[in-house]
């Protein structure tokens, strides 16, 4: 992911890579009702879709990853589309240009952008970056979007939170970790469905190396070390590629979150985002990943299966596919558990060469793909997915956000999750274009 330096910058009047195209920011805050659409917004859909990402308040920031967070929202009901509104989280850092690190080194929790992800637990809605703690975001009639406050367990966080924490869809448990560049560089955490954070629990790692996502199953946790090493000299983001320091699965049993944490050995590689992972059996755990050969853009993911065999101690590593995958998904409520589709976009990443925008559809067990193309010079974001019953793994929606560059517009598109190659169900046009982002989710509203 291209940066450039301020050099370059005085030399040329072209935005960084990541500040250009769909990949700059929006000035607007706006809200518009009774949005316009093709097609047929299945009625089984009522809640929001929320999408957050980086959206610099001042159209300047030195890499992607550090952009002011922004939520994306739309409201559907009753076939409708019924609302559209984007926010600024406003943080510390937004309201009070807080920094993260203080003149003495001291590490405010509180700054960061809250620009990667957004979720639900425990009645809460809650903007993530890792870097600081979560920010709690308002879904309540009339006050939709806005931002509540830093939300630190009662007190009883006292690290960072990872943007990719994981509900298990058996206990309601949210199980997170934070990392950061002084000792204990990991944490593992995990709070109960009301919410209470009950475990907090330091890993010793040898070094401070980026870990941006995690796998949970139904009887484990398993933790990636991989060489992404903090690395203040290193320009834009301050890691570097530091394949000498070894890559690494570490193993923790969930009924035992304070014992050993086993850890195995594979091929230096780095990994963003994990697709699911689930137990085989006593001895073994089949993990999913977008992986990377080396961190970098000239090194684009590809949909790779890790089988962890705890008899023997291996990892068995195997590529998928050949195909540009990132941001891969599942049926949330299969999390932790065998899941037998999973889903990720080809799209644009800053400075990359530029892929025909597509979803694919991965069928775990028999390999086989599916592709959904959205036309000419149309890429979508992250696509979550939206259950039609209450059956996991059964019948629902893809929706994601695509951007027009012929129009310089966006959409929201959705697409039948077992169909995904046909025309889309329905889509809604959009008052202004949606900014590439990272992460977010169908929040189906409450039950009654």
């Amino acid at each position: 992911m291209a940066t450039t330096t301020p050099n370059a910058a005085a030399e040329s009047s072209a935005p960084a890579p990541h500040l250009a195209g769909n990949f700059a920011p929006v000035p607007d805050e706006l809200t518009a009702y009774d949005l316009p659409v093709t097609g047929t917004i299945p009625p089984e859909l009522t809640g929001w879709f929320l999408r957050n990402g980086p959206n610099p308040r001042d159209a300047a920031s030195r890499h992607w990853f550090f952009g002011d967070g922004m939520v994306h929202g739309l409201r559907l009901a009753d076939g409708r589309a019924v609302s559209y509104r984007n926010r600024w989280v406003r943080t510390a850092t937004f309201t009070d240009d807080a920094r993260v690190v203080d003149d003495h080194g001291g590490r405010n929790l509180r700054a960061g952008v809250a620009n990667t992800h957004i979720v639900r637990h425990a009645g809460r809605t809650l903007a993530l970056v890792e870097s600081s703690f979560p920010y709690e975001v308002d879904c309540r009639p009339g006050r939709e979007l806005e931002t509540i406050g830093a939300h630190d367990f009662g007190g009883r966080l006292t690290t960072a939170m990872t943007a990719h924490p994981k509900t298990c869809p058996t206990t309601g448990e949210l199980h997170f970790f934070g990392y950061g560049h002084q000792s204990p560089y990991l944490t593992y955490h995990r709070a109960d469905t009301a919410g209470e954070l009950v475990v907090s629990r330091p890993i010793d790692v040898p070094a401070p190396t980026m870990m941006h996502d995690f796998h949970l199953t139904a009887a484990h946790v398993v933790f990636m070390d991989l060489p992404v090493v903090f690395d203040l000299s290193h320009p834009g983001m301050p890691y570097a590629w530091q394949p000498e320091h070894g890559a690494r699965l570490g193993v923790l049993r969930r009924d035992d979150p304070y014992g050993r944490v086993r850890w195995l050995p594979i091929d230096p590689c780095y990994v963003f985002h994990s697709l699911n992972a689930h137990d085989d059996g006593a001895h073994r755990i089949v993990l999913h990943v977008a992986r990377y050969a080396a961190y970098g853009k000239e090194s684009p993911a590809h949909l790779w299966r890790w089988t962890i065999d705890l008899e023997t101690g291996t990892v068995a590593e195997e590529q998928l596919d050949d195909r540009f995958c990132e941001f891969p998904r599942i049926d949330d409520r299969l999390a932790g558990l065998p899941a037998r589709y999973g889903h990720a976009i080809s799209g644009e990443l800053p400075g990359s060469d530029p892929i025909p925008g597509a979803l694919l559809r991965y069928d775990l067990r028999s390999g086989a793909v599916v592709r959904h193309d959205f036309g000419p010079g149309r890429t979508p974001s992250e696509a979550a997915f939206a259950p039609a019953d209450d059956r996991p793994g059964g019948p629902g929606w893809l929706i994601t956000y695509v951007y027009d560059a012929t129009t310089d517009t966006s959409d929201l598109v959705i697409l039948d999750a077992e169909d995904i190659s046909a025309d889309p169900v329905a889509t809604v046009h959009l008052p202004q274009r949606v900014p590439y982002g990272f992460h977010g989710n169908w929040l189906p509203d409450p039950a009654a």
